[in-house]
């Protein structure tokens, strides 16, 4: 049997394919031609398979102890380093724009080893919580990152055994600490960042047994050890020494992160990510096509940086960037994507961009 393409059944196979030649009962050749659903922008919005929605957009934020103004981080232009004022203005201009969520890091003034700031009541992400939920209530899903690596001074994601390792068991129980605060303070969602074993379920344990139960898991389920974290490592005023590498994954390992998702929702974890997000859409492909719960994504620091860099050169159109970069997070299945660009690119699909 001749084709045009390929063997029996190709998309160019010569009995009944889409590119019939001349003379075939479908009419001449081209017989199909896609290009129709693409001659005006009205046509092209209307058979769109995927779009991104302002719900879909959660905006990281980050709140500074004991500055009076915002503080620019200088590897991320248009980012900044919050005061508590201002990070309520914030909170507020995402509302309007129609961003589902926030998910926000703290930044101290003062570091130890076990991180107490972050399970100090009134460490400044727990009172910038109760400030955020006091502003805009529950008008946006307030989020909080449950991680250690802000307020310890060695800048690791747990604390270190005697010979300067993460000491896994030791820091859920510092997990649950912070977990327990952080929702007293506030936050409808926890995101439990630090790729510890057991971490969900221990947290879960653990917000259950303080009432929480409304409280829900967002888990940072493929997190790898990635080159593309510099930038956020300024956002944060980062101590980190060393790597991370004993915890957070491989970036060579696909099939690791499927074992990660299965745990995290055995565990109890009410919504799963990956992060970063370009690099790994494979890995999120496979999470969406394997799971019935809300999946997210994070287009980390390094992501928004290089953007951000290439359109200041002029070498690319920032605004068809960014959006062409979320609509590649909603086709690869994500339900929710983490963005820097969240409330601004939010006005721009409400206007129809």
């Amino acid at each position: 049997m001749s084709s045009t393409h390929g063997g029996d059944g190709g998309v160019g196979a010569g009995h009944g394919g889409a590119y019939a030649g001349h003379g075939s009962r479908y009419g001449a050749f081209p017989a199909a031609r896609p290009r129709r659903l693409r001659t005006t922008p009205a046509m092209r919005r209307m058979v769109a398979e995927h779009r991104p929605h302002p719900a879909d957009l959660i905006l990281p934020a980050f709140v500074r102890e004991g500055i009076g103004e915002p503080v620019p981080v200088s590897s991320m232009p248009g980012v900044v380093q919050h005061t508590r004022d201002t990070l309520r203005k914030a909170a507020v201009e995402a509302v309007e724009a129609g961003v589902g969520g926030l998910m926000l890091f703290g930044v101290p003034e003062h570091k130890d080893a076990a991180g107490s700031q972050g399970t100090d009541p009134d460490g400044i992400l727990q009172v910038a919580l109760r400030d955020v939920r006091g502003e805009v209530g529950d008008d946006l899903v307030l989020m909080s990152d449950l991680c250690l690596d802000e307020y310890t001074d060695h800048g690791h994601c747990g604390v270190l055994d005697a010979a300067g390792r993460v000491d896994n068991d030791a820091t859920l129980e510092r997990y649950a600490e912070m977990a327990r605060v952080q929702a007293e303070a506030g936050a409808h969602v926890l995101g439990p960042s630090g790729m510890m074993d057991g971490q969900i379920g221990h947290v879960r344990q653990a917000l259950d047994a303080a009432g929480h139960t409304d409280v829900a898991m967002f888990a940072y389920t493929a997190k790898y050890a990635s080159a593309f974290y510099g930038p956020f490592r300024e956002a944060v005023g980062s101590s980190l020494k060393g790597d991370r590498k004993t915890y957070q994954q491989d970036p060579a390992n696909g099939r690791e992160a499927m074992r990660e998702l299965a745990l995290d929702l055995a565990e109890g974890a009410d919504m799963v990510m990956v992060k970063p997000g370009l690099p790994y859409l494979d890995v999120l492909r496979d999470f969406t096509r394997e799971v019935d719960v809300p999946v997210g994504v994070y287009q980390i620091s390094g992501e928004y940086a290089m953007v951000e860099a290439a359109a200041a050169k002029g070498w690319i159109e920032r605004e068809r960037a960014i959006l062409e970069t979320l609509t590649s997070f909603r086709r690869a299945g994500a339900s929710l994507v983490l963005t820097y660009w969240a409330t601004e690119a939010a006005r721009w699909l409400s206007a129809g961009r």
